[in-house]
């Protein structure tokens, strides 16, 4: 497992950690198995969103929180993902209604207030999913929907994400709902990485 994770945080380029994932792919879940962060995400988002919603998730991986999702009854379910890898991984769980390929930080291909929810999960990591990820998030997601996701603590306090995270909010785009207490990613290569969840509505 060791080497799949330095694979995925040397990627230099999208292309580069898209084919790392879908190296990983196979073995993901299974590595990853007692990971900290999917599980929380999924039931802080239960409290501000009903199951009948439409929810995206991106960074959705081999699906492990679309599966969450589903065993609590969500039926509308999207994934999106660069890796085709992970996305064949996350299709063969059968929870989503469509995956999509596509990378964060773009441009993504919906219409503005598309979605009711997104999560994304595991994502916004060093290396990964840019800040600047958060304002095509917001503008997919319907006027009064929530954004719910996992950051590290110091990535948060060291990184453009806290300014950017404030900004949004000043600006009005969205409101802080909710933050987690920092708990423990379980993660089993860096046993000392915490991790928190954020919950923001859209406005």
């Amino acid at each position: 497992m060791t080497s799949n994770v330095e694979a995925v945080f040397a990627a230099a380029t999208p292309e580069e950690l898209a084919a790392s994932y879908d190296r990983w792919a196979p073995s993901y879940e299974t590595d990853l198995s007692n990971q900290g962060g999917p599980r929380e995400a999924v039931d802080l988002l239960v409290k501000y969103v009903a199951p009948s919603a439409r929810v995206l998730d991106a960074g959705c991986g081999t699906g492990v929180v679309g599966g969450l999702l589903a065993e609590r009854g969500f039926q509308h379910l999207e994934g999106l993902d660069l890796s085709t890898g992970m996305l064949d991984e996350a299709r063969k769980k059968q929870c989503y209604s469509a995956l999509h390929q596509q990378a964060l930080g773009e441009t993504l291909d919906f219409p503005d207030a598309t979605f009711d929810a997104v999560t994304v999960v595991g994502v916004f990591v060093m290396g990964h999913a840019p800040s600047r990820s958060l304002h095509e998030l917001i503008r997919i997601t319907k006027p009064g929907g929530y954004i719910i996701f996992t950051l590290r603590p110091e990535l948060y306090a060291n990184s453009d994400f806290k300014p950017t995270m404030a900004a949004l909010e000043q600006d009005g785009r969205w409101r802080l709902a909710e933050a987690s207490d920092a708990f423990h990613g379980r993660f089993k290569a860096h046993p000392e990485v915490m991790l928190q969840v954020w919950v923001y509505q859209t406005t």
